[in-house]
């Protein structure tokens, strides 16, 4: 469980963001309405899922996992034997990861201030990079168990 959260935080690009602010933590916005309080940083974890979830999937966890699976058949299909590359067997490329998300998190700053409401046009440039980044997350999180688990039966079956 830890490996599969950690994998997970990596894709998500304010966990490599700005140590000044916490990632976005202390960036203070609102997501769409001033009722909805929220920081940079769970915009990111939570804000854009949950309303991708509600404006695009009818709150159905099955159906976004069949779109970003279909996305990663089609869409991303040349992409994907390089997302789960790593050329070492014994780590998990996860410096590569964290500087893919690091440069990912300057576009998530962009334009962004404490106080400010989040909506339409920040929600419409964060999802697909939120979705790709789920995406390379369980292909990376995939491979890494497969690397894993086929050593775990050599020395079985030895």
């Amino acid at each position: 469980m830890f490996l599969a959260h950690f994998v997970g935080d990596i894709h998500q690009p304010l966990h490599c963001g700005h140590a000044t602010d916490l990632g976005g933590n202390t960036i203070k916005v609102n997501w769409y309405t001033n009722a909805t309080a929220s920081n940079l940083h769970k915009v990111w974890d939570v804000n854009v899922i949950e309303t991708a979830m509600e404006d695009f999937y009818n709150n159905d966890t099955a159906t976004m996992i069949e779109a970003i699976k279909m996305n990663i058949s089609h869409a991303w299909s040349c992409e994907e034997k390089q997302w789960e590359a790593c050329h070492s067997r014994k780590t998990t490329c996860a410096d590569r990861y964290a500087n893919e998300s690091a440069a990912l998190a300057c576009n998530a700053y962009k334009g962004v201030v404490n106080g400010y409401t989040l909506g339409d046009e920040y929600f419409f440039s964060a999802l697909p990079v939120v979705q790709k980044r789920l995406a390379q997350g369980g292909v990376r999180l995939a491979a890494i168990l497969n690397r894993i688990f086929s050593g775990y039966r050599r020395l079985q079956s030895s």
